[in-house]
């Protein structure tokens, strides 16, 4: 399972009538506390990804909290590079060591560059991350609004079309096909899709 930022986050819903979002800690308890209803399962959502997620929510409070702590690590702070110069080898926190396969003369390029080959990666990826940020973002959320809309109005009228205008990022034309769900449903999407944006 991968693993999820305690800071995303979620919202329950159940059947159509979206019942919580906040932190997965909020979520679980008052999913806890919630009386079942026949035929309206109870579902929470990862906002950040719009897929559903299971919380074990056995025995008391503060088990529901330890088991999520763990399912649901803090989030790791990055940390900007200090501005001066530091010695030689690995800094000592947040690096992740893994096998990089590049042609030979891409190899030449990286180790003659200051810094070496791991410098100039890190510069490389961080320019790419700017550079293509706001279209990450469009994206992701565009994919979370569609994960959650997949499990929520998969079967509701004009799914398909709206899929596709949601793709398009055809925001108008979705918003009208969307504008007859079952408002908890359509407005958690809209804000999943489009809430970066407004």
């Amino acid at each position: 399972m991968a693993m999820i930022s305690m800071q995303t986050i979620f919202t329950a819903f159940q059947g159509q009538r979206r019942l919580v979002s906040g932190p997965a800690g909020e979520v679980a308890l008052v999913v806890k506390r919630v009386a079942p209803r026949p035929n309206e399962t109870i579902i929470i959502f990862s906002d950040a990804t719009g897929r559903s997620i299971d919380f074990d929510l056995r025995g008391g409070d503060r088990e529901v909290l330890a088991r999520l702590a763990k399912q649901i690590p803090p989030p790791v702070e990055e940390t900007e590079p200090p501005a001066e110069p530091r010695g030689r080898g690995r800094p000592k926190l947040g690096v992740v060591a893994r096998e990089v396969t590049l042609l030979p003369r891409h190899w030449e390029w990286l180790n003659a560059q200051p810094g070496g080959a791991s410098v100039a990666l890190r510069k490389l990826v961080e320019e790419a991350r700017r550079a293509s940020g706001d279209k990450d973002r469009e994206r992701q959320a565009r994919d979370a609004a569609y994960h959650f809309m997949s499990t929520m109005a998969g079967n509701l009228a004009q799914f398909e079309e709206a899929s596709r205008a949601l793709f398009a990022d055809d925001r108008r034309r979705f918003t009208a096909l969307i504008a007859d769900w079952p408002a908890d449903i359509r407005d958690h999407i809209v804000k999943l899709a489009y809430s970066d944006r407004a």
